[in-house]
């Protein structure tokens, strides 16, 4: 019997992602705390309705569970073309309905729509917390919230506040196998609007309940709550599996993990070596390298703050505009940019091979994954994976290639969008995973640092 090896992955790197996860519920909470990080690493935060200037150095613009931050080297031209990392950090769950008190026969609920493409037997029988934001009633503001979200950059919005109850709180119960006696040969079958009401108490239903109860963890009075985005969570915490701990398990791993590595990377690039680049020693004049971070991806990314809205070109522009360049000066940054879409991808599944395509089987822990599809589901094409290639080549990251089964549908990410809308060359790439869209995904534990490891060399290079 031979020894097992031991663990190979940069173990400081995936605890840091494992916090963050945690630290995460929502994509509100995301953003703040990649906001949070970027802060200590010396950037400073610009509101949407200020002009801005050309001054180098580290920035970021927030707008709901959406960011974009970068950072401009000394010297730079109007014309400078961006290395941009994209990811979304929205993921599928149960999200709460504008009337949440409900329930029925002495149980108190909570009504739920459901939000993506979720699993919904992984939200089964789990402990589950509730977090989100709640909208302040304007000139409410109590002056001890976080103030990362006020505003969020509309005319009219109250102070946000950030609440997270992350503790055993809801659960949506599975019917017993006594009372659903056909489940075990045909399978369990859900719906949506009956099947999915989680419970979080007993006794009489009451109008504001649950309102009432978030504002007291908020620390506001309920009354000046007038409006609210909540959501669901698993309060299970991420933990290192398998013999050898070379797997992680966790929530919102698709794509919390690339806005992870995504933040990793760019606060290396403008801080100096990228980790895993070796010889790399910050980030030239000829390019500014940027992170977006889209909410809402998972259902079309069609929002304010999704990538097929205006916040990554209207955030493009003014920085060339802030540098004194023209429209024509924009073309011709946008013209020479590249971005890096960075997205969770399928790992072969040793039950069902028979679904994947047979030539290309990523595993874990064998590096980031180039995502290919000739229809352009992805938008990598051949200079792309020139791109990507060279960039792991600097970092010293293996890379594999997904590619779907051709009887099988494609999804897609915010490559193709991102591609289409700013004429910018795209690639999409990833992190090979199991259990993707479930409310807790398994990933292989050495892949995010191996990401990040590339995605720094690409802003670097």
């Amino acid at each position: 019997m031979t020894t097992a090896p031991p663990p190979r992955f940069d173990r400081g790197h995936t605890d840091d992602l494992a916090g963050y996860l945690t630290a995460s519920p929502t994509p509100y909470h995301a953003v703040a705390e990649a906001a949070r990080r970027l802060e200590k690493a010396g950037f400073t935060r610009l509101n949407e309705t200020d002009a801005w200037d050309a001054a180098a150095g580290g920035r970021y613009v927030l707008r709901g569970g959406a960011l974009i931050a970068w950072y401009v080297p000394e010297g730079c031209a109007p014309e400078t073309p961006f290395r941009i990392v994209g990811a979304h950090t929205d993921s599928p769950n149960l999200r709460v309905k504008p009337r949440p008190d409900t329930g029925a026969h002495g149980w108190r609920q909570v009504a739920v729509e459901v939000y993506g493409g979720t699993l919904l037997n992984t939200w089964l029988d789990r402990d589950l917390g509730l977090a989100g934001r709640l909208t302040l009633r304007p000139g409410a503001g109590h002056g001890n919230g976080d103030g990362v979200n006020a505003g969020a950059g509309h005319a009219g919005a109250g102070e946000v506040r950030l609440v997270n109850v992350d503790r055993p709180l809801l659960r949506v119960p599975q019917l017993a196998v006594h009372l659903d006696r056909g489940v075990t040969a045909e399978g369990l079958k859900l719906d949506k609007q009956r099947h999915m009401t989680p419970v979080w108490g007993l006794g009489d239903v009451r109008e504001g309940d649950l309102v009432d109860f978030l504002a007291g963890e908020a620390g506001v009075p309920a009354r000046d709550v007038i409006g609210w985005d909540l959501m669901v969570h698993s309060v299970e915490p991420p933990a290192y599996l398998g013999r050898d701990r070379e797997l992680l398990a966790g929530p919102r791993m698709d794509d919390l993990l690339s806005v992870h590595a995504g933040v990793t990377a760019l606060t290396a690039a403008a801080g100096g070596a990228a980790p895993g680049a070796a010889g790399a020693a910050g980030t030239p004049p000829g390019a500014i390298p940027v992170l977006a971070a889209f909410d809402h991806e998972e259902n079309g990314s069609q929002s304010d703050t999704g990538a097929e809205g205006p916040l990554l070109g209207n955030v493009l522009r003014r920085t060339v505009a802030a540098r004194g360049g023209s429209y024509d000066d924009t073309a011709r940054a946008l013209a020479g940019s590249v971005c890096l879409s960075s997205d969770t991808g399928h790992a072969v599944h040793p039950n069902y091979a028979e679904r994947h395509e047979p030539g290309h089987h990523p595993m874990p822990n064998g590096g980031p994954i180039l995502k290919v599809n000739v229809n352009q589901r992805y938008a990598t094409d051949g200079t792309g994976r020139a791109v990507f290639a060279t960039a792991c080549e600097r970092a010293g990251v293996p890379w594999q290639t997904f590619v779907s089964n051709n009887a099988m549908p494609c999804g897609t990410t915010i490559g193709p969008i991102t591609a289409a809308r700013h004429g910018i060359t795209t690639v999409d790439i990833g992190v090979a995973i199991l259990s993707m869209h479930s409310a807790r995904e398994l990933c292989g534990a050495d892949d995010p640092h191996l990401l990040a490891s590339a995605l720094a060399a690409f802003l670097t290079q």
